[in-house]
């Protein structure tokens, strides 16, 4: 009887928290949001302890913001890749995972209400974001993701929240992006596929809105602002904003870039990346004799200060910074000379020759291809430690080795390259652009496409004739294989390491390139081996004082150049002092 009256209780009292109240006047709800955050949670660097856009930083806004409006009248969510990019996010993902994570300890600390489940927050793998999941609803805070499916149609993460804000009932819903299926391998979403957020969302906000008949709506999705054109299954945000009913609020991501979009009946905020911004959405409701009459809606992105840190959040989580910092000073091994990772734009280099080298070596494959993952850092010449590391490999991918034809690489390559290259007849040798927007400073060179996709091979000896165009440029001559070397033979299939990103199709090389089709690729796969960052690690440690023509005279990689040499040289030095000044 005690249990009945219990029950019975709670379903008086749910009731009443979804009935309509008598309100009068006007509710003020704020909306606060980050997305992208990758880690940046200390107020501080590891090495050097220099100050840095921070979760830290982002408290002392959200705590004004409370101070000023009242607690109960904000609601803060975060719209996802929370668990990688930094050294803190790897350290707790895979090193220290014995207690609680340190993500749900930080955002329970700072009161978010709701988290959204990222691209790269799937790509931890399943140990992780299972446990992340478990850790974050302990703490009452839902990690969402209504449109990741079990093959029951029924949702592997939570999909929505009802709260009680501002003295109004507040409907969070959160979506993660569509296109994780091109990019990560199957292992790490094994019970999983993703919907498209088009017709997805507004199906799911139709039936939910009817459920629990809330005031205010607000969508969280981890899904990039997009150009609106319903093309890009990556980046739906503009698609959602130009054609979502019933929403107040909608919150992208995904592509780094600060935005914010009104109209009258919904506002969009995208607040960029790594806590530099912090979106703020105000809705303002009325009502008269219980029933809401009009809503009014205003958004704005504001700039967060890194020195404004909250240093009562700082001391309290003083002890998990020195855990990450200890083992970010950690030593792995040295180099001889300078590792400048932008020299791989121009010809082969030190610093993809180290990667191709590690992945030649741990797979015993014939060739490699990988992309430059980090854009323009030098790591000068003497003692490396782990911090390095994530200079170097930024991404948790782990190592495929897939079996492709030669004629399949030598079309991979010329679909890399194309991307990476201008047609004959350009000023420019490689495909860039002068860009004038919100993401870069007014008159930045920069190239067109991510340079991410810009894979080179080792295990080869080739050319890449700069003065022909696609499809007719890239000349392979030799395969230094294990056995030695021979001639390349186009009819002949080869082992080629490659990082799982690339195995699942991503960036179009395996698809677009090399004419495989998605079905292919697994049929393709021969291995799957671990992280390449800790492959990294072990070739550093077991191998002092690297340099170039260690590397190259040591390994398998072979040799390739842009040619004709003259034409290329004067060219890609021009280029070069476009993108990175003298």
């Amino acid at each position: 009887m005690k249990n009945l009256y219990l029950k019975l209780s709670l379903s008086l009292l749910s009731a009443a928290f979804l009935s309509s109240c008598s309100k009068e006047g006007t509710y003020s709800l704020y909306v606060l949001c980050t997305n992208d955050v990758h880690g940046s949670w200390f107020d501080r660097t590891y090495v050097d302890e220099k100050p840095r856009p921070s979760l830290m930083a982002v408290n002392s806004y959200v705590n004004s913001f409370r101070s000023l409006y009242g607690k109960d009248n904000v609601l803060l969510i975060d719209s996802g890749d929370c668990l990688q990019g930094d050294n803190a996010a790897f350290y707790f993902n895979y090193v220290d995972t014995l207690g609680e994570h340190l993500f749900p300890r930080l955002v329970s600390y700072m009161g978010y209400d709701a988290i959204t489940v990222g691209n790269h927050d799937i790509e931890t793998g399943p140990k992780v974001y299972d446990k992340l999941t478990k850790e974050l609803a302990s703490r009452g805070i839902p990690f969402l993701a209504g449109n990741a499916l079990k093959s029951d149609g029924t949702p592997y993460f939570p999909e929505y929240k009802l709260f009680k804000k501002a003295g109004m009932r507040v409907l969070v819903l959160g979506y993660t992006n569509a296109n994780i299926q091109a990019w990560l391998d199957k292992s790490l979403w094994p019970e999983m596929e993703f919907e498209s957020l088009l017709p997805f969302v507004q199906e799911r906000v139709d039936k939910i809105v009817k459920k629990t008949r809330p005031d205010v709506v607000v969508v969280s999705v981890h899904s990039g602002t997009g150009k609106g054109d319903g093309q890009i299954l990556e980046s739906q945000g503009l698609d959602l904003f130009k054609s979502l009913k019933g929403v107040d609020v909608l919150l992208c991501s995904h592509d780094h870039a600060s935005r914010v979009e009104k109209r009258d009946d919904m506002v969009l905020l995208n607040a960029g990346s790594r806590a530099a911004h912090l979106g703020l959405a105000r809705v303002d409701c009325t009502f008269e004799k219980g029933k809401l009459k009009s809503k009014k809606l205003d958004a704005q992105m504001l700039e967060i200060d890194p020195a404004q840190s909250d240093l009562a959040m700082r001391e309290y989580f003083e002890p998990d910074y020195q855990k990450v910092k200890s083992f970010t000073l950690k030593k792995v091994g040295s180099f001889d000379e300078p590792l400048v990772t932008s020299e791989a734009f121009f010809g082969q280099s030190f610093y993809m020759d180290l990667i191709h080298s590690v992945q030649l070596e741990a797979s015993g494959a014939d060739i490699s291809f990988c992309a430059p993952l980090t854009y323009n850092k030098t790591i000068p010449a003497g003692e490396l430690i782990y911090n390095d590391l994530f200079t170097l490999y930024p991404y948790e991918n782990s190592l495929c080795v897939m079996e492709l034809t030669g004629a399949e690489i030598r079309s991979y390559l010329e679909y890399s390259y194309a991307n990476w290259l201008s047609e004959p007849g350009s000023p420019h040798i490689l495909l860039i652009d002068q860009r004038q927007s919100e993401r870069y400073s007014t008159g930045r060179w920069s190239f067109r496409y991510p340079s991410f996709n810009f894979d080179s091979a080792a295990g080869l000896n080739y050319s890449v004739d700069v003065s022909k165009p696609q499809g007719e440029r890239i000349k392979i001559e030799e395969v230094i294989g294990i056995e030695g070397t021979k001639a390349f033979d186009e009819q002949a299939r080869y082992k080629v390491a490659m990082t799982s990103y690339r195995a699942a199709g991503g960036g179009d090389l395996l698809l677009k390139g090399a004419g495989l089709s998605r079905e292919e690729l697994d049929s393709r796969l021969i291995a799957r081996l671990p992280e390449i960052r800790d492959m990294l690690y072990r070739y550093l440690s077991e191998n002092e004082g690297l340099d170039r023509e260690k590397l190259r005279a040591e390994g398998r990689i072979g040799r390739w150049s842009f040619v004709p040499e003259a034409q290329a040289t004067k060219a890609l030095e021009k280029d070069r002092k476009l993108l990175f000044g003298n």
